[in-house]
C-alpha cells in the first residue's frame, strides 16, 4: 500500500503504478495469445471456449458475435472486391448439406434480406433486389445411397430451404443422371455403365465432381440464373492444389483456384475462399444451423488422400492451408477469372466501378480457347498437337482431353473408346465438336505466316 506522506523518499506510489502497468500489459498480453478471458476485438466479451473448438483459423481470439462478423466481414469482402453479386443477378447456391455450403447459403441470405429491407425502405426502389435459388445435386446413381437416406437427406434440405425468411427461395433437386438429354433412354443405366468402365477411383470421384458442375449449370441455364455460388473453403482449395499438382494439372491450376471462374457459361463464384473449414464448422455450431452430412463412402483415391494429408498438416500448424493457397495464388490467373465486365447502363455505376478495380493480371501468352472437354481445364497448345492424325471422332475427343483425363478416365484399349464416348452425356460431346477440335483450317490460318510457300520448299 502506498502511504500517503509528502515527504516519503521511498517512492512506494510508482512502484505500485508500475505493477499496475505490469498487470495491464500481461492481461492484454494473454489476450492476445488467445488464453485470456476478453474477446481482442471487443475488449469485452469472453471468447469462444478452447474446449469447444479445433485448432486452425481465429476461433479461439474471438468472442462468438465478434467471431461471426468478422467471418461474414471475410465474405463480404470477397463478394464486394470481385463483383460477385450485382443486384440485378439471380443467383443459385449449390448446396450439398455440409457446413460450407450451409454458411454460403446463410451468408447469401442474409445479404438479400438485408437488400430487401432496403428496397422496402427506399422512396424511388430503383435499386432491384437479386434473386436467390438452391440447387441440390442428387448424386445416389454414383454412390451406394439407400433410398431410405436419400429420402431423409432430401427432407432435411427442403425444410432448410423453407425455413429461411423471406425473400422465398426455390430448391432445385436435380438427380445427376440428368445431365443427359430427355430424349435418352435409360438414362440411370447410361451412367451406372459409364462409371463402371472407369477403373480408376480417381477418375472415377473426378468424373462425378465434372458431371455434378454440368448439372448445375444445366439447372442456371434453364432457370435464368447467371450467378452460381460454390461454398469451396481454403481447406477444399489446399488440397486441391496438391492433388492437381499430383495428378499433372499444373498448366490448368490458376485457373481452380481463384475467386471467379467464368469459363462456363454460367460464372463460378467463391465468397468463401478466404475462410477455413474449422471456422464454417464452428460458425455453424454457434448459430445452430443444421447440416445433413451424406453417408461417408470408403475411397482410396488421389483426392481422399491429399485431403487426409493437408488435415493432418493443418493439425500440426494452422497456417499450412492459408500457406498452400498463398503460395499458389501467385501463378497469372487466366483471363477467364473474373467476371465479364458489364456495359449496360441499367446496372448501377458503382457495381461497373467494382469490376474494373479487379487487379488480376491476364496471361496473354496463354491461349485458353481450348479446353478439355471432360473436364473443361485449359489446354496447353503442346497437347493439341497430335489432333491432325486422328481420323474418328472418338479419337479426336480421346486426343483433345487433357493429360489426367486421359489416365484417369479414358479406356486405355483404344478399342473401347467408341463405345466408352456412346455412354458420355451429350453436352460433353456437342462441346467438344463446338470447340476448335475438329476444324484443323482455323490451326492452319493461325501459323500461315510461319508456313514457307510451296515455291520455296525443298525439291
Amino acid at each position: 500500500m502506498a502511504c500517503n506522506g509528502s515527504n516519503c523518499q521511498a517512492n512506494c506510489h510508482r512502484d505500485e503504478d508500475e505493477r499496475a502497468a505490469r498487470s495491464d500489459d500481461v492481461s492484454s498480453t494473454a489476450a492476445v495469445d488467445g488464453s485470456g478471458a476478453v474477446c481482442v476485438k471487443c475488449k469485452a466479451n469472453e471468447p469462444i471456449p478452447t474446449a469447444a473448438i479445433s485448432r486452425g483459423g481465429e476461433v479461439g481470439r474471438f468472442c462468438a458475435d465478434c467471431f461471426r462478423s468478422n467471418l461474414f466481414a471475410k465474405f463480404r469482402h470477397a463478394v464486394t472486391s470481385n463483383a460477385m453479386i450485382s443486384p440485378a443477378d439471380n443467383v443459385l447456391v449449390a448446396f450439398s448439406g455440409g457446413h460450407a455450403s450451409r454458411v454460403a447459403l446463410q451468408f447469401v441470405h442474409d445479404m438479400q434480406y438485408k437488400a430487401q429491407k432496403n428496397f422496402d425502405a427506399s422512396r424511388d426502389r430503383s435499386l432491384p433486389v437479386f434473386g436467390v435459388g438452391v440447387a441440390f445435386i442428387d448424386e445416389s446413381t454414383g454412390y451406394p445411397i439407400t433410398s431410405s437416406e436419400m429420402d431423409r437427406v432430401l427432407g432435411d434440405m427442403k425444410l432448410m430451404v423453407s425455413q429461411l425468411s423471406p425473400p422465398t427461395k426455390e430448391l432445385h433437386i436435380f438427380p445427376v443422371h440428368s445431365v443427359y438429354s430427355e430424349g435418352s433412354r435409360d438414362s440411370r443405366e447410361r451412367l451406372k455403365e459409364l462409371l463402371d468402365r472407369v477403373s480408376d477411383a480417381t477418375g472415377k470421384e473426378d468424373l462425378l465432381v465434372h458431371l455434378r458442375m454440368l448439372s448445375l449449370q444445366k439447372i442456371a441455364s434453364d432457370n435464368g440464373y447467371n450467378r452460381i455460388v460454390l461454398g469451396s473453403c481454403i481447406s477444399r482449395f489446399a488440397s486441391h492444389v496438391l492433388s492437381a499438382t499430383v495428378k499433372g494439372q499444373g498448366y490448368s491450376l490458376p485457373a481452380d483456384i481463384q475467386y471467379v471462374d467464368a469459363r462456363w457459361g454460367v460464372p463460378l463464384v467463391f465468397p468463401l475462399r478466404d475462410c477455413l473449414a474449422q471456422e464454417l464448422s464452428m460458425l455453424c455450431h454457434l448459430d445452430g444451423l443444421k447440416t445433413v452430412e451424406l453417408p461417408n463412402v470408403p475411397c482410396s483415391s488421389i483426392n481422399s488422400l491429399v485431403s487426409s494429408f493437408v488435415a493432418l498438416l493443418q493439425e500440426e500448424n494452422p497456417s499450412r492451408e492459408c500457406t498452400i493457397v498463398r503460395t499458389a495464388g501467385k501463378l497469372t490467373p487466366f483471363h477467364f477469372n473474373r467476371i465479364p465486365e458489364i456495359n449496360d447502363c441499367n446496372v448501377p455505376l458503382a457495381t461497373r466501378r467494382r469490376q474494373k478495380r479487379s487487379n488480376l493480371k491476364l496471361n496473354g501468352s496463354i491461349s485458353s480457347e481450348s479446353c478439355c472437354p471432360i473436364c473443361f481445364s485449359p489446354l496447353n497448345k503442346a497437347d493439341l498437337g497430335s489432333l491432325e492424325t486422328r481420323q474418328s471422332a472418338s479419337d479426336v475427343f480421346g486426343a483433345a482431353c487433357c493429360s489426367s483425363c486421359q489416365f484417369q478416365i479414358l479406356p486405355q484399349d483404344s478399342s473401347d473408346m467408341e463405345q466408352f464416348c456412346s455412354l458420355l452425356p451429350e453436352a460433353l460431346f456437342s462441346r467438344a465438336k463446338q470447340s476448335n477440335y475438329y476444324d484443323f483450317g482455323s490451326l492452319r490460318e493461325q501459323i500461315q505466316d510461319y508456313l514457307l510457300p510451296d515455291s520455296e520448299t525443298d525439291p
